[in-house]
């Protein structure tokens, strides 16, 4: 649960798995760069964009050009409220309350953020005041810093109570400080004063937030120059549950497919290779909460770029162009996006022939309207995959029902730009979207050996079946 905590944001997600990537041997590369002459069977390696979005890939030691790619998708972002290009609020004189400037992020079930402890994380932006270069660092300030307070009961009307309903604009901005609280630390001077910087920026932010800030990365309040955050919840994730069979956690949807991804490669890279005939890739992208047409989302040209440059240094790529559309006809997508398990209070909602339950092992989801990528092909294939996997239970389907609408994730967005296949899966969950979900405990392993079985066995698997 470590990967869960240590993920607030995309760009600790990236950080987070880097380091298990680079733990089992993998070698950084430059993503803008050529990688002609840089690969060579039985490598490992991974890039990042943006620092937000993954790319990691091991290329098996009998890898011949016009082999396919065996990958794994998913993404990095969650709902969430992020803080304003401009985060100083106007001072209110009648409620004298310090409050941040954020933003809604994605579909959120908003009404869960209120009461709780909310911490700030995400990019800073630093001026070096000798060379005057501009570095990035990460800040994890994982403490209730922040809160948004619900109204009491006795303040709200009899509506108001039946229905609860968010003004996002109004109702979701959050407390920092007032102006007591400096007077009674003393520290007026300090943390109360204006910023004299006039900069086009500096006096538009907060200026205890700003102070907070490089208190925590030990640097001056001048040296900052922009920032990149987010708020998260403080509450650690933690097993629930009378035989703690549950996860309980912030960003189940979609960290608990990342943190599996990442796994299964660095265990097949240190223990398939020798035998491993394609390129085994994850690829875990920003942006796909709010639709990922972005430079670093799914629906960028990212996915399709990797494969080219890849094949291209391997001899596979647009110089040998039947090799190359060989290469893509035998490739795979395994997007990974967290499923619907069946709530037992609205158990009406699921279809009746279609509801997943957690701990019973991963989901194939299907839509006839493409807003997944699962066709019957693909689907069979999977089920082929986990059949040939020890310990992997039988894969669980789900449809929405007619009468509601269907979500969509990353599968057809790569599948549609790469014209490679694909399947939409996910292991099941309750809460989505909301400020903390909920999973099971053994559709973690559960994924992650249907993971590790597609990467061994998906080219037996797909060779097996008839074109």
């Amino acid at each position: 649960m470590d990967y869960f905590d240590s993920s607030p944001d995309p760009f600790h997600a990236v950080s987070t798995s880097c380091k298990l990537l680079e733990e089992a041997g993998f070698v950084e590369l430059d993503e803008s760069g050529p990688y002609v002459g840089s690969l060579s069977p039985g490598g490992k390696y991974y890039f990042t964009k943006n620092r937000s979005t993954l790319v990691a890939f091991s290329i098996g030691e009998k890898y011949k050009p016009g082999n396919g790619f065996k990958v794994i998708g998913g993404h990095t972002d969650s709902p969430n409220l992020k803080i304003k290009p401009r985060s100083k609020k106007k001072d209110n004189p009648t409620h004298k309350t310090k409050q941040v400037a954020v933003e809604c992020y994605g579909g959120g079930l908003w009404h869960t953020w209120f009461d709780r402890d909310l911490g700030i994380s995400g990019r800073v932006f630093i001026r070096n005041s000798e060379t005057g270069s501009i570095e990035q660092k990460l800040v994890k300030l994982d403490r209730a810093i922040l809160r948004i307070p619900n109204l009491a009961i006795h303040l709200q009307t009899a509506q108001e109570r039946e229905a609860f309903k968010v003004n996002k604009e109004d109702h979701l901005v959050p407390i920092i400080a007032t102006a007591a609280e400096n007077i009674l630390n003393g520290e007026e001077a300090e943390k109360g004063k204006k910023s004299t910087t006039k900069d086009g920026w500096t006096e538009y932010q907060e200026p205890l937030l700003l102070k907070l800030i490089s208190r925590e990365l030990d640097i001056e309040t001048d040296d900052i120059v922009d920032f990149e955050l987010n708020l998260f919840d403080t509450q650690c994730a933690s097993l629930g549950g009378i035989y703690n069979e549950f996860i309980n956690s912030a960003r189940l949807d979609n960290l608990a497919s990342c943190f599996i991804a990442v796994e299964a490669l660095c265990d097949h890279s240190m223990n398939e290779l020798e035998d491993d005939e394609d390129i085994s890739l994850i690829a875990i992208f920003d942006h796909e909460e709010v639709g990922s047409t972005s430079a670093t989302g799914a629906g960028s040209p990212i996915m399709g770029e990797a494969v080219k440059k890849i094949s291209t240094a391997l001899n596979a790529g647009e110089g040998n162009s039947d090799l190359y559309s060989t290469a893509i006809s035998k490739s795979f997508v395994l997007s990974v996006d967290q499923a619907h398990a069946i709530h037992p209070n609205y158990a009406g909602k699921h279809e009746a022939g279609h509801q997943p339950m957690m701990n019973q092992g991963m989901v194939i989801k299907r839509n006839s309207n493409q807003r997944y990528a699962t066709n019957t092909v693909t689907g069979l294939l999977m089920k082929e995959v986990a059949r040939k996997t020890p310990d992997v239970p039988v894969l669980q389907e789900f449809v929405v029902r007619n009468d509601c609408g269907c979500g969509s994730t990353i599968g057809p967005l790569i599948s549609s730009n790469t014209g490679i296949r694909a399947i939409d899966m996910g292991c099941p969950q309750l809460s989505m979207h909301s400020i903390r979900e909920t999973m099971g405990v053994s559709d973690l392993t559960h994924g992650f050996n249907l993971f590790k079985g597609f990467l061994k066995h998906f080219r037996e698997v797909d060779n097996s079946v008839m074109k």
